[in-house]
This record gives structure tokens, C-alpha cells and sequence, in this order.
């Protein structure tokens, strides 16, 4: 019994087992029986037992306590990349293992990578990548389980794959135990510890890796979810900042607009306004009229290309927006609604920075504002400037003397010849249209209507088909759409006004009718149309112009080059048939038809030619036969006459 009590003390005083069992031993020499010694024995297995089971608690209790403070470690406010190199290096010395480390399941791409590793060699880097679908790390995620092998190389339980197998072989592991990290249903990414050394994971460590790998799910999931939050609040200061920058920004604009637009409304000059715009974008600025003439400036334009110019011209009309040349300058629409007033040239010292388009806009409305209000200042010194031509057109009636007074005043001289030319506007852009043909009227000194969808001008000219060419060639570009032109005149009276823009309008319906939506002609290049066209219907000149080279050839030379073009034409063009006709040799009639070719040119047989030559000769011929007969009326008044009336026709002459 003492011997027992002996064990028994040394028990609760937790002394080590070899003090135990050298109790047991002595007792054992000193017993006295068998008895006694199977007592003593089975005393001291029991007392290695409770010993044993001593030891497991204690360490147990310091797992326990390793693991609390891990866990105590892992709620501190780390970043993602420090709280995973806490989470490895506690896992490598709380399992005693050589390595530990963590992988990410990356989905779009197919595979995991390595996120941080502790106890490394060179393999397992940061950023290596290795499958997911093999390996321990898969069967734990797919058990969602801790998963260990003692010598991983030599189990054959897995998927192995040949990458895996590689960096495994390369860092030199044997025994690794794998725990998923899954927060929810998300399964993100492995918890792995390692050793170089073939190991039987007890239950204790499986355990404990578990719960390394429920709290490291926990705290990276923490983790991720502060550092977006962080994110998030970042881009919302940065968002704030900009929101801010942009109010001051628009503020400035604001100003900025407020001070150009009250100089425009003080009423001052262009070239004020303009520098002040210049000294505001610190750089030259130039503002030019429609048809590119400038208007005011400061400063000095680079030099740029004329065709790019025109084109940067055309898109600033087309897209309502300021456009950047390839030098830098930039050219900025002048406009009142859809009205177009000018160009607006900048070529800054320095390039302009995202609120350039904002800022010239508003320059451009300001100029605008500007000469909207000069428009208006020369509109009411002039208030009869357009009702002077509709009176033209509609009451040609009055007197012609009142109509050049009227003219005078405004600077319009009618008793020069003037040409009518009708515009029609296709696509729409009669409003653009109208805004150019006032300033064009005005450079020209000449007068403008508007009537029925089509744009009536009054232009100083002695030639309509020059006047008609210079405006389509002028308005087409601008418009960017196909512009229909007709012109008549000259006229050099206010009575003959309203003719030449009837005849003008004709020239323009034949132009449609004929399918030229978008040429330009006047009455004079329709050729015979124009005649038909033509209220005074100018027969002889028609022909004059067209055959009378050939007339003049046999009234000077007593030839029939006008009756073998006739006979020619009736004989289908066969010289060999107007031979006969003519009863004469073709070469004959050969010869005479190059002398036609020389004196009416080499194209008088082309097809629209041949046919004004002909309806010439129809003419012509139509004319003798009138005079003949009229001159035969007179011959045989002549002789029917009385000789008293005769008498007194001489008297009343004398």
C-alpha cells in the first residue's frame, strides 16, 4: 500500500514518468509475492497511462493556446499580403512542418496560383501557377475536408498531374496536408503545409489544420472585404475630388462666359471682344466671315493647308463643333441656332486641356452675340433692303425712276446690268442657304429674296452663266448638299427685273425636269431651251450664235454651205445621199463639210450640238419664208393701191 500511495503522489505532483516507473521498479524487487507484483505492475501501467493522457492534454492546451493566438493575431487589422504571411508562418510552427503556403483559384483562367509562401526553397514562388484539378488541394475543396498525405510523391490515392508532381519533386516535400479556405459557398482558395520528411499527420494536427484553415478563410475574407471597402472609398474621393474639380471647372466657365458675353453686349468692337478671347487662351485668334475673309484678329495663324482649312470648314459645319488642324489651330463654329455667322480661328501657345470644346463654345457664342447685334445695327440702317427686290418682282409696274432712287440709297446702282439668279436649295438647308446669300447680296451690292422655297439674287453682272457658276460654286461646299441654279439676264431697267427672274425661274424647272438636280445654268447655256424659255424669245441671235459663221461664209462667198448642212442632216448624215440630193460629187460635199467643221468647230456633229445646228437651220429657214411672204403681202398691196392713196400717202410723207 505504500508503494501505491508512493505512484499516487508522484502523480499529483506531475512528476516525470522515469521518476514513476523507477518507484514501480524498486517496489517491484521489494514485493513479496506474485501477487504484489501484478499489483505493482499494473500500477505503474496505469500510471504511464494517466501520465500520458497528462501529456496529451498539455499539449493540447497549448495547441489550444498556439491556436487562440493565431486567432487573437488574425483579427488585427493586417493588409491581404501581410495577414497571409502571418497566416503561413504560424501554420509552418504550429504544425513543426518546413514549408507553408497558399493558393488562389483563379477561374477564368482554368488553374491556381500561388499567393504567398513561407519556408520556401525556389519552386513554390509567389505567382507559380499549378492546376486545381489534381492534387490534394483539389480532394480537399471537393470534400471540403483537410486532406494529408505522409509521402505525396508515392501516394497513388490522387490525380497527380506532371506540373504538380515537378515543383513538388523540386522543393524536396514528402508528407502535405491540404485545408480549403471557403467563406460561404466560395470555395477561393488551399491552405497547404508541408514537410521534407515522410510524416503521419495525427488526428490532433488534422484538426488543427482545419481550424487554421476555417480562421484563415474568415480573416482573408475580412481582409479582401476591407481592402475593397477601402477601394471603394477611394474612388469615391477620387470621384468627389473630380465632381468638385468639374464644379469649379464649370464655374469658371461660367464666369468666364458671363464677362465675354457682357463685351459683346456693351456693344463694342470685334477686334475688342477678339483680344479679349486671345488674351483669355493665350494665343492668336483670327475670326473669319463664311466665305473665309477675315473679319478681326490678333496674333499670327501658322501657316496651314487651304484644303485641310476647307475641309476642317465643312465638318465644323456639318458636326456643329470646334475641330483641331494638324498644326494645332483650332477651328470653332460661329453660329445663332442653325444660322452659321463665322469661323473662329485659335492657335494657342500651349495645348489646350480637356475642357478646350466647353470654353470655345463659349467664346464662339459670344462672338456670335456680337455680330447678331452688328447684323441688327446694319439691318436698321437698311430696312428696305429686301423689300426693294420684292417690289422688282412684284410690282415692275412703278415707276423706274422711283425704283433707281430707291436703289441708290442702298448703294444698288440698276441702271448697270444685272443679272437674276434663282437658287433651290436641296436636302433641307434652305435656312443655312439664306443666312450666305444675305452676306453675299451685301458683298456684292447686289439684293435678295426669298419666294416659294427658292432664293432669289439680283447681282451686278453682264453675264449670267459667269454669275450662276460663282454662286454653286461658292454655296455647294458650304452646304455640304446639292445646290440647283438658275440665272438669266442681264438686264439694265427695273422693268425688265421681273422677266429675267421668271425666265431664270424656267431655266431652273428645266434643269429639274431634265434630271440635273444640282447643276447650274443660265438661259444662254440651254441653247435652244433657252429661246423656248425666254420671254423675248431672241430667235436671231439663237441663230446667229449657233450657225451664223456658216451664213456669213455664203452671204460673202455665194456658197451653199447651209443648204448641203440641210440636205446633210435630211440624208441621215450620209454625204453620199446629200450628193444626190444636191446633184453634185460626195467628194464635193465632203470638202464643203470641213469647211463647216472650221468655221462652227470640231464638235458641231456631237449629238446635243448636231441639234441645236438643226433646230438653227429650222429657224432660219422659218424666217425666210416669213419675210418672202411678208414681203409679197407688200408687193401686191403695193400694186392693189389706188393712185389717190397713193397720192396721199406721198403728200402725208412730204
Amino acid at each position: 500500500m505504500e508503494e501505491m500511495l508512493g505512484v499516487l503522489e508522484l502523480l499529483a505532483a506531475e512528476a516525470p514518468l522515469p521518476e514513476i516507473e523507477e518507484l514501480v521498479r524498486r517496489a517491484r524487487e521489494a514485493a513479496s509475492g506474485p501477487d504484489a507484483v501484478r499489483r505493482l505492475e499494473r500500477a505503474g501501467q496505469m500510471a504511464a497511462g494517466i501520465h500520458a493522457l497528462f501529456a496529451r492534454r498539455q499539449q493540447r492546451e497549448a495547441e489550444l493556446s498556439a491556436l487562440v493566438d493565431t486567432a487573437r493575431d488574425l483579427t488585427l487589422p493586417y493588409d491581404l499580403d501581410a495577414l497571409l504571411s502571418t497566416i503561413t508562418r504560424r501554420t509552418r510552427t504550429l504544425l513543426g512542418l518546413d514549408m507553408s503556403y497558399i493558393t488562389f483559384r483563379d477561374i477564368e483562367a482554368g488553374d491556381s496560383f500561388v499567393r504567398t509562401a513561407d519556408g520556401h526553397a525556389s519552386a513554390l514562388t509567389v505567382g507559380y501557377r499549378v492546376p486545381y484539378s489534381a492534387g490534394l488541394g483539389d480532394e480537399a475543396v471537393s470534400r471540403s475536408v483537410p486532406m494529408w498525405s505522409s509521402d505525396y510523391l508515392a501516394d497513388t490515392r490522387m490525380r497527380h498531374t506532371k506540373v504538380l508532381d515537378d515543383v513538388v519533386r523540386a522543393e524536396g516535400l514528402r508528407a502535405i496536408i491540404a485545408a480549403p479556405l471557403r467563406f460561404g459557398d466560395d470555395a477561393f482558395g488551399v491552405l497547404y503545409a508541408a514537410d521534407r520528411n515522410v510524416r503521419h499527420f495525427t488526428v490532433g494536427e488534422v484538426s488543427l489544420m482545419s481550424s487554421l484553415g476555417d480562421m484563415a478563410a474568415v480573416a482573408i475574407e475580412k481582409a479582401r472585404t476591407l481592402e475593397r471597402s477601402h477601394a471603394d472609398v477611394l474612388s469615391l474621393q477620387s470621384g468627389t475630388s473630380r465632381m468638385t474639380t468639374q464644379l469649379n471647372e464649370v464655374r469658371r466657365l461660367a464666369e468666364r462666359h458671363a464677362g465675354l458675353v457682357d463685351r459683346a453686349l456693351e456693344g463694342g468692337s470685334l477686334g475688342t471682344l477678339v483680344s479679349e478671347v486671345a488674351d483669355t487662351f493665350r494665343g492668336a485668334v483670327w475670326v473669319r466671315d463664311m466665305e473665309y475673309r477675315p473679319l478681326a484678329g490678333r496674333g499670327t495663324i501658322p501657316p496651314v493647308d487651304e484644303a485641310e482649312v476647307w475641309e476642317a470648314s465643312r465638318m465644323v459645319s456639318v458636326r456643329r463643333a470646334p475641330v483641331v488642324l494638324a498644326t494645332g489651330t483650332w477651328v470653332v463654329p460661329v453660329t445663332a441656332g442653325n444660322e452659321e455667322l463665322a469661323v473662329l480661328l485659335l492657335h494657342p501657345e500651349e495645348p489646350l486641356n480637356g475642357s478646350a470644346e466647353s470654353t470655345l463654345r463659349l467664346a464662339s457664342q459670344a462672338v456670335a452675340v456680337l455680330l447678331q447685334i452688328h447684323r441688327g445695327e446694319a439691318a436698321a440702317a437698311s430696312p428696305f433692303r429686301d423689300e426693294l427686290f420684292e417690289d422688282l418682282l412684284v410690282a415692275p409696274h412703278r415707276s423706274a425712276k422711283q425704283f433707281i432712287q430707291r436703289a441708290r440709297r442702298l448703294s444698288v446702282d440698276l441702271e448697270r446690268p444685272h443679272v437674276v439668279v434663282v437658287v433651290r436649295p436641296e436636302g433641307g438647308a434652305q435656312g443655312r442657304a439664306a443666312s450666305w446669300a444675305a452676306a453675299y447680296v451685301r458683298r456684292r451690292d447686289g439684293l435678295r429674296s426669298i419666294q416659294s422655297g427658292c432664293i432669289a439674287l439680283l447681282l451686278p453682272s453682264s453675264d449670267s452663266s459667269v454669275a450662276a457658276a460663282e454662286v454653286s460654286t461658292e454655296l455647294t461646299p458650304l452646304l455640304g448638299q446639292p445646290v440647283t441654279v438658275g440665272a438669266a439676264g442681264p438686264v439694265s431697267s427695273p422693268s425688265l427685273i421681273q422677266q429675267a427672274h421668271q425666265e431664270a425661274l424656267r431655266c431652273l424647272d428645266a434643269l429639274v425636269s431634265l434630271n440635273s438636280v444640282g447643276a447650274y445654268a443660265s438661259t444662254e447655256d440651254l441653247g435652244f431651251l433657252g429661246v423656248l424659255l425666254s420671254d423675248n424669245r431672241d430667235a436671231a441671235g439663237f441663230i446667229d450664235a449657233t450657225i451664223g459663221p456658216v451664213l456669213d461664209y455664203d452671204a460673202q462667198r455665194s456658197t451653199e454651205l447651209t443648204r448641203t448642212l440641210d440636205e446633210y442632216f435630211a440624208a441621215g448624215g450620209s454625204p453620199r445621199r446629200a450628193a444626190e440630193t444636191l446633184h453634185v460629187h460626195p467628194n464635193t460635199v465632203s470638202r464643203r463639210l470641213e469647211r463647216i467643221t472650221e468655221l462652227l468647230g470640231a464638235d458641231w456633229l456631237k449629238p446635243e450640238r448636231a441639234l441645236e445646228v438643226q433646230v438653227a437651220l429650222r429657224l432660219h429657214r422659218t424666217h425666210d419664208v416669213l419675210v418672202q411672204k411678208r414681203d409679197g403681202v407688200a408687193v401686191q398691196a403695193s400694186r392693189e393701191e389706188p393712185p389717190e392713196a397713193s397720192a396721199d400717202r406721198n403728200s402725208a410723207i412730204a
